[in-house]
This record gives structure tokens, sequence and C-alpha cells, in this order.
């Protein structure tokens, strides 16, 4: 079997991806198909943390925008995302992997408390750790939360799953010569303020020299190819 570029990641992956299709909440075969790309990277001899967004439920911030008080709005989106990873939680399982939930805020009854050491004793024993309610801070995005997380951990890369293949020159759904760039510095992303992750997140990457690639999850096994070295998605790290 081929040595893995890393050997331990953290996924991010979007609450929207949960939902499929829909607008709007969990479409059991998309949740049971994350779930098996999961299953499928770790065979690749990588240890998986994964933090989840909780988009499918309720974004903070649009929920602020409408007129909710941001704090209560975050905290709701924070809830969201705990639902996100009991489902997929469920789903690796019944998929034969052994998972462990870990929550930023404490709810003992439903999960772990995120647990430094616990989480790398996890990952040591070959668990897929999941990773949900971002810092437990308001204000703070999934995004954020992922790097933190990764950076704790010691993981190797953060894997951002998206809907489209990379990062392009310009937005491919609107303009049909736009290229997939396969490598940007940090800098760049955080200059030109795009939109894949938060500012705070790349600067965060930036001063750790924490590389990111971004992919499309709805290839066939695209996270097991990425931790397998080959060249999909686009890779931000530091300036050549």
């Amino acid at each position: 079997m081929p040595v893995p570029r890393w050997r331990r990641v953290l996924v991010k992956l979007s609450g929207e991806a949960f939902a499929g299709d829909a607008e709007f909440g969990f479409d059991p075969a998309t949740v049971k198909a994350i779930a098996s790309q999961l299953v499928s990277a770790q065979q690749a001899q990588v240890e998986l943390a994964v933090v989840v967004g909780g988009g499918n439920i309720l974004r903070g911030a649009h929920a602020a925008a409408a007129g909710m008080e941001r704090v209560t709005a975050d905290q709701i989106g924070m809830l969201a995302t705990v639902q996100n990873a009991l489902a997929l939680q469920d789903a690796a399982e019944k998929l034969g992997a052994d998972t462990r939930v870990q929550t930023a805020i404490n709810m003992s009854e439903l999960a772990e408390p995120f647990i430094r050491r616990r989480a790398i004793r996890h990952l040591e024993l070959g668990r897929i750790v999941i990773l949900a309610a971002g810092t437990g801070n308001p204000f703070f995005s999934t995004d954020t939360a992922a790097v933190l997380r990764a950076l704790e951990l010691k993981a190797e890369a953060v894997l951002k799953a998206t809907n489209v293949d990379g990062i392009y020159d310009k937005d491919p759904n609107k303009y049909a010569d736009a290229q997939r760039l396969e490598s940007l510095s940090y800098r760049y992303c955080i200059e030109n303020r795009l939109g894949v992750m938060d500012a705070t997140a790349f600067t965060l990457c930036e001063e750790n020299n924490l590389p990111i690639v971004v992919f499309r999850l709805r290839e066939e096994d695209a996270l097991r190819r990425v931790v397998s070295g080959e060249p999909i998605g686009t890779v931000v790290g530091s300036e050549k």
C-alpha cells in the first residue's frame, strides 16, 4: 500500500455538504457517502480528525443578519454542528469505523468534551475523531475552529472539502475560461479575500506553516486520493 502524503490530517466539512442537493437538513445518502470517503481515506493509513459545520441547519452570521442576537445565533449554530457530527458518527460506524465525537461545549450525555490529549490518543488508536461546536465561542467560524484543532492535534494538513475542485482565478460558475490554480500562497488568499476560508483561518495557517488543500468532495474517492498525494484540488501554502 502506498505511503500516505501525511500521517495525520484534519478534514473540514461544511454543514451544507450534509444536505446533498437539498437546501436544508440531512440527506441520508449524502451523509453515508461522506462517511464512506472518510473510511476509505483512513484505510490508506492516515489518522483522521474531522471538523463539521452547521450551515445545513443554521448559520449564525445569517441568523444575526436577520435580526437574531449574534451570540445566541452562533450558539444555535454550534448545536447544529453537533447534530451533524452525530449523524456522521452513525453513518461511519455503520460502515465499520471506530469513532469518537468531541464537543467544544460540554454535553456529556451526547459526546465527549474536547480534551486534546484524549483526542490525540483516539487518533493513535485508529479512531476517527469528529469535532463539533466550533471553538465553543461566538464570532469564530468553523474554518477557524478547524485550523485551531489541526494545530492542537499536530495535524500535518487541513483538507477543506468543497463543492468545487479547487480555487480558480475567477468564478467557474460564471466564466467558462476560468482556470484552476494548482497552488497559492496564504498571503495571496488573505490579500484577495478569497472566500474559501476566512482571513483568521488563513492567517493561523500562515503563522504555523500549515498547508491547506481545497478539493471537491463529490469526486469519486476524492479524500483518499488527496491523502495519497494525487495532485487534485488547490494547495495553499508558503510562497515559493
